[in-house]
């Protein structure tokens, strides 16, 4: 395989595969071995333990011995800072910064580096990735990823294939943002304002974790986004100023549509959801009324029956039959005595 950028160094490998790992000691073998497993077998793989604090991912890390793979420690640095530490020791060409709980198909390195090889004005390629654990679901649906798409929306994956130059050129990640999160976002925006291009192939070759908790889910509500929101309006400030009157149209389509959804999904809850829950309550509290009667019908019969079988023992011990065996039955239990009978 061929490099046409001419960066590669003798014994350099192709791609450098980069992990920051915190806490996350559970998954990290899952990823590791997806890189193993490529098509492609032309990589390095850094991990760094980013200060993680639970047991499991210390002790995994402290004998962590696997092929092509090389382990460093640091104090918790966060997640920017942990990736800009390996990138600063990769020897690839391309990076590719895999989170330690996410996995590659196999064929991902091959069908990536295939695109930036062929031509060298693209900067990073994405694919379509499969969700997996607590949500499952194929993203994006769209596949565009020029500057005003991504001034809107994040289409690209976190562990789309970079030129490590490129990289580089920008600064690599910014470690300056308020929070975690969208560290991924801001490079592939900073990477198009400087020319490049960027290509999502429709191909599913990423894996993408779902977990309750997770930075994806903090830096997606809340303040916290909007922390993150109004950073990025400023760092960019420039491309949004440039691109304003297309990114308004598309937030009003975007709007229109969601407006849409909107009244399609309060139709179906006044004209359909919202009556047949109605229904369903007054079935149950049918059903249980039902279940009540019967309780109280079989209670009643069960006295009923009760009752009946004392009248008849009552009966029995009354009769003249029961007076004239007396005698008989004491003669038996003199001979058969009740603890005998009974098998003590």
């Amino acid at each position: 395989m061929s490099v046409n950028s001419g960066e590669r160094q003798n014994g350099s490998p192709l791609v450098s595969v980069i992990i920051p790992c915190f806490n996350l000691g559970e998954y990290l073998d899952e990823a590791v071995e997806s890189v193993l497993a490529q098509t492609c077998q032309d990589f390095e793989i850094l991990v760094v333990d980013d200060g993680s604090t639970d047991p499991l991912t210390i002790r995994l890390l402290d004998d962590y011995v696997r092929p092509k793979t090389t382990v460093f420690r640091t104090s918790n640095q966060k997640l920017a800072a942990a990736r800009n530490f390996l990138v600063a020791r990769a020897r690839g060409v391309y990076l590719c910064a895999l989170d330690a709980d996410d996995k590659l198909h196999p064929q991902y390195l091959e069908k990536t580096v295939e695109v930036l090889e062929r031509n060298s004005a693209v900067v990073f390629v994405s694919t379509r990735m499969q969700m997996f654990g607590a949500e499952t679901r194929l993203w994006p649906e769209a596949l565009r990823c020029d500057l005003p798409t991504l001034l809107l929306d994040d289409p690209v994956h976190p562990a789309a294939l970079h030129r490590r130059a490129a990289v580089l050129d920008v600064g690599g990640y910014d470690q300056q943002m308020p929070h975690q999160g969208n560290e991924d976002w801001d490079l592939s925006i900073s990477l198009l304002e400087t020319g490049g291009t960027g290509v999502i192939l429709p191909d599913v070759l990423f894996y993408y974790r779902r977990r309750p908790g997770s930075m994806c889910d903090v830096c997606t509500r809340g303040q916290v986004h909007l922390d993150l929101i109004e950073y990025q309006l400023k760092k960019h400030e420039d491309s949004y100023r440039a691109y304003a009157p297309e990114l308004l149209k598309e937030k009003d389509t975007l709007l229109h549509e969601l407006m849409k959804a909107n009244a399609a999904v309060e139709l179906e809850l006044t004209g359909t959801l919202i009556p047949t829950v109605e229904r369903r309550r007054e079935e149950l509290a049918l059903l249980k009324a039902r279940l009540e009667v019967t309780r109280h019908d079989a209670s009643a019969s069960t006295r009923a029956a009760y009752e009946a079988a004392i009248a008849e023992v009552r009966a029995l011990r009354a009769s003249a039959s029961w007076r004239i065996t007396s005698p008989l039955r004491a003669v038996y239990e003199l001979l058969f005595p009740t603890s005998r009978r009974s098998g003590s």
